[in-house]
């Protein structure tokens, strides 16, 4: 009975994320019911003392990550650096290439630092024009659009500021580069892939005479008022994070070790730090900020007028995106509390391989929770203990794990109740049954991306 209301309480909250019901109400609300359900004396016990103080905690730790990352999303966009980057694409590949440009210029916005639900924003209006020049169906765009924010350069690629890359590095001591070889590997795998299915989707449509189509709602108009950006400049504010990514979380550990503690007035209490669980969040914290500073210095001009209200709708973004993914997490740490939960520990414990075992874990709750920051917060909150014992056991380093956690999030936690998707579709003006069909097949490969990566690890020791 307890494993039929730990299950029940995670098809209740996707339901209510599929129905577009907020998470940040329905996730308390499911954790305790399920509490209520198994011991109805503890819920306001638990909901005091573990889903806020989860929550909390997920707040304190990332929401500067959040906040950064969509001010200098934001930041991207009203320069006109985005749409900068998107012209030059399309006169470096061409037209006949549309799928190709907008998958690349959707990957480099993302790996430099921009968050993936900007880019769905400040992409779509290239990709409908780009696909209705080259007469591809508008029904294309969404899958091609997750290709490129939503797959590789989200937490495959090592380095990449995305909280789905972050979140490992608090549970295993790791950075944002860890396993860059296996990281490169899968990237190129979902890549490779990816178009290959996206351009067969399309020559399929060709020979069906199938073209852009006609009658289609949120056709956007793309704005001639904002001044002309050397794309050179424009891609300088993401270069500057990665490179200051690197730098930092080199620099942060030399400087402060381990741990840090502060007395700021003589007597007074010490302000300590563990600097060996944050110094990634520190890195990524620092960088956007530079990040930021380097879109000001070169378009000042630019975003002066908008600034004000921009950063409000950046900041209310960052607020919402953090709240549910924190909502999540809370659940996710009740719910690992509740005696049904051992059920399903003790069934994924099953699993003898210690990579095949987190990689099941992490996309299955990605997959129910329809979020990868969410499922894999969940998923390292109650086993990240677990499954480092089982790597140093089997002589695995924690880089892999990092690696192999980090994929396994971004896999099937594309469903059809998931954010991004639920985004993509409604700015694009589409309906699941018109584009969800390829946006899961994307899914599909970068699933099995994960597992190939495993494979290579075990076939070549490379990490």
């Amino acid at each position: 009975m307890s494993f039929v209301i730990a299950l029940a309480a995670l098809v209740f909250l996707m339901v209510a994320a599929y129905r577009g019901y907020s998470v940040i109400l329905f996730a308390p609300i499911a954790a305790m019911l399920a509490v209520a359900l198994t011991v109805p004396a503890a819920v306001p016990t638990v909901f005091t003392g573990l889903f806020m103080e989860k929550m909390v905690g997920f707040v304190k730790l990332y929401f500067p990550v959040f906040l950064l990352g969509a001010i200098f999303g934001k930041l991207i966009e009203m320069s006109g650096f985005a749409r900068a980057i998107v012209t030059a694409a399309i006169g470096l590949f061409g037209r006949e290439r549309a799928i190709l440009s907008i998958v690349l210029v959707a990957a480099l916005l993302t790996y430099g630092g921009v968050s993936l639900f900007v880019v769905v924003f400040a992409v779509y209006p290239f990709a409908a024009e780009m696909f209705r020049a080259s007469d591809i169906p508008k029904r294309l765009i969404p899958a091609t659009i997750a290709l490129g924010a939503f797959t590789f350069t989200m937490d495959a690629l090592p380095g990449t500021p995305q909280i789905q890359n972050i979140i490992p590095t608090t549970f295993f001591k790791t950075d944002a580069w860890a396993a860059p070889v296996l990281g490169v590997i899968g990237a190129l795998f979902v890549l490779a892939l990816g178009l290959a299915y996206l351009e067969s989707r399309r020559r399929a449509a060709l020979v069906a005479g199938e073209g852009y189509g006609t009658d289609h709602i949120n056709e956007p108009e793309i704005a001639h008022n904002v001044e002309a950006v050397h794309p050179m400049i424009a891609v300088l504010p993401l270069a500057v994070v990665g490179v200051a990514n690197k730098l930092l979380t080199a620099a942060i550990a030399g400087y402060y070790g381990t741990t840090s503690e502060i007395i700021l007035t003589p007597g007074g209490k010490p302000v300590t730090a563990d600097v060996a669980s944050v110094t990634a969040i520190w890195a990524v914290e620092g960088a956007l900020l530079l990040g930021i500073l380097t879109v000001l210095a070169f378009a000042w001009r630019s975003v002066a007028k908008q600034f004000a209200e921009g950063t409000k709708t950046a900041v209310s973004g960052a607020l919402l995106a953090s709240m549910n993914t924190a909502s999540e997490y809370g659940f996710g740490a009740v719910i690992a509390a509740l005696p049904g939960f051992l059920v399903i520990r003790e069934a994924l414990q099953a699993i003898p391989n210690p990579l095949v075992n987190e990689a099941i874990t992490v996309t299955a709750l990605a997959g129910i929770t329809g979020s990868a920051s969410g499922g894999l917060s969940i998923a390292l909150a109650a086993m990240a203990e677990q499954f480092t014992a089982a790597a140093n056991a089997a002589g695995i380093p924690l880089e892999v794990l990092h690696r192999v956690a980090s994929m396994a999030s971004g896999g099937m936690d594309t469903l059809p109740h998931n954010g991004a998707v639920i985004t993509v579709l409604a700015v694009t003006g589409l309906t699941h049954r018109q584009s969800y069909k390829d946006i899961f097949a994307i899914t599909l490969i970068k699933t099995a991306a994960v597992f190939v990566v495993i494979g290579v690890y075990y076939a070549t020791g490379w990490v």
